[in-house]
């Protein structure tokens, strides 16, 4: 015994924070990876446990306990049957700065309250009226885009996605044309892309010793970036005190929220609590960040992934001409009727999906399918995983549309397809971020055609922190186009009169 009083405090403390920490899922009678001391099970791949283990396991991160369910009748009764009852908050990690009252961080009564007053913005007659202003800038995108595909530039994708995203998500929210486009540096895409670069230090310490979780918030530490939150709340104070000195009427995401605030006078007393100057910042801040990030990283993905496969490519862009022929311009309805658009999109979605995991906090203890799952336990879903499962899946890590087909589509069960996630809780944005997405592909594919080049990183390799996504920028050519509903033209064979044959609309 003389050995242990050599041991230094700190060590003291490691070793008494985690004696007994790994022992709940054993006591549940859930399997699950065996945890390694202060680390728990974190870097297991949940692809692999869920080979290993089944739908659900147990596991731990750092010191929390986890349980990870792919058991799609489990997910239905999380998700939707007993969201309100049990599983209706999300993890809050509390460090949240300034944006501690986001729709998507607001728990109960808060959160039901804010997602009814936004829930208005994003109605199907809503987002047909924000049709234009999506494709005026659309129209830019394939604009700028010409002089790189006739110099044959090797282009990095993001840098023209990510401006159409964070414009297109500027103007609908805000009125305001950042123009983005003409300058990919831009302090509103620079806050915007940092704004959830969590710091893996403060995840990790807090994570170890939630003791401390007063002291930090007190301290003011944050897992979002300070900087990027002062800017954007800068940005909307700026566009609101130039509202109110002008007589001009805007309808927008945020003078709805503003709008709201009329429902707070003694009058209204039954209605709606509207948003206080402070919700409206966090709401605008958030869908701005989360419109830019997740539709940028997606429809970069979708050029990747069509480069990839010519021959998804060509029939997509048969479908564009069937559709809008001549390169005509592109109508909202007909957008929305396009069977083998959606399936492209799907299945990019399925492959990559926004967000490689969902997670709901458990209320009470509560019995489901004859697992227990105890009060406050972290409820994770692995969409990755759900979305790689071979079983579901027949080669999952293969790019096949086709496995969203008119046809297939109904034999999908919508609980193993959650890009959105699903239920009352689901993404806000969701028919947005599609229009947004498709009325991007059909009008760039209207023009050009995707083409890997020799900076093109195949495989692709996945970015560990934040949102899912590339670690690397993805690169890729554009290639000017004619075609009609029959052949393809490109511009690099139009000298030799070659003419590269698609599917007919029969055979596809």
């Amino acid at each position: 015994m003389d050995y242990l009083p050599f041991f230094s405090l700190e060590t003291w403390i490691l070793l008494i924070t985690f004696i007994g920490t790994y022992k709940t899922f054993e006591k549940l009678g859930i399997p699950g990876p065996k945890p390694i001391m202060y680390w728990g099970t974190v870097g297991r791949h949940n692809i692999e446990c869920a080979q290993k283990y089944g739908k659900v396991w147990g596991g731990y991160e750092f010191k929390k306990p986890v349980l990870a369910v792919m058991d799609p009748d489990m997910l239905k009764t999380i998700l939707v049957k007993e969201c309100f009852t049990y599983f209706t908050n999300r993890r809050n990690f509390r460090l949240n700065g300034e944006l501690y009252d986001a729709v998507n961080i607001a728990e109960d009564d808060h959160w039901r309250r804010l997602r009814n007053i936004l829930s208005p913005n994003f109605t199907s007659g809503r987002i047909k009226e924000m049709f234009s202003i999506m494709k005026h800038h659309s129209h830019k995108l394939t604009t700028c885009l010409h002089s790189k595909a006739h110099n044959k530039e090797v282009i990095t994708m993001k840098d023209f996605f990510g401006a159409y995203s964070i414009d297109v998500m500027a103007s609908c929210a805000f009125s305001v044309d950042m123009d983005s486009t003409s300058n990919p540096s831009s302090p509103l895409i620079t806050n915007a892309s940092k704004l959830f670069r969590f710091p893996i230090l403060l995840y990790i310490f807090q994570a170890c010793f939630p003791i401390f979780l007063p002291v930090l918030e007190l301290l003011g530490f944050s897992f979002f970036s300070r900087s990027a939150t002062t800017f954007f709340k800068g940005l909307v104070e700026k566009v609101r005190a130039e509202r109110n000195g002008s007589s001009h009427q805007v309808r927008d995401i945020l003078q709805n929220m503003i709008n709201t605030q009329a429902a707070n006078g003694p009058e209204h007393e039954k209605q709606i609590k509207g948003l206080t100057d402070h919700e409206i910042i966090s709401q605008a801040t958030m869908l701005l960040f989360a419109g830019y990030e997740t539709s940028a990283t997606t429809l970069v993905l979708l050029a990747y992934s069509l480069a990839r496969n010519p021959e998804v490519m060509k029939r997509l862009q048969v479908e564009i001409d069937s559709t809008f022929p001549n390169k005509g311009p592109v109508q909202y309805e007909a957008l929305m009727q396009m069977e083998y658009l959606d399936s492209v999109v799907s299945e990019c979605l399925r492959l990559y999906p926004p967000a490689a995991r969902l997670e709901r906090v458990a209320k009470e203890t509560v019995k489901v399918n004859r697992i227990t799952i105890p009060k406050n336990m972290l409820v994770i879903i692995p969409i990755y995983a759900l979305h790689h499962d071979p079983e579901l899946w027949p080669e999952p890590e293969e790019f096949k549309p086709d496995r969203f087909s008119k046809q297939n589509k109904q034999n999908i069960n919508q609980y193993t397809y959650l890009p959105f996630g699903f239920g009352p809780r689901n993404c806000i944005g969701m028919r947005f971020a599609l229009v947004m997405l498709k009325l991007a592909l059909v009008e760039v594919l209207q023009n050009y055609s995707f083409s890997v080049c020799e900076e093109t990183e195949i495989p692709l390799t996945m970015d560990p922190e934040g949102l899912v996504g590339p670690k690397n920028p993805i690169k890729l050519k554009l290639i000017i186009c004619f075609y009609d509903i029959h052949s393809i033209y490109y511009s690099d064979v139009l000298t030799n009169n070659v003419s590269i044959n698609t599917p007919t609309m029969a055979s596809s």
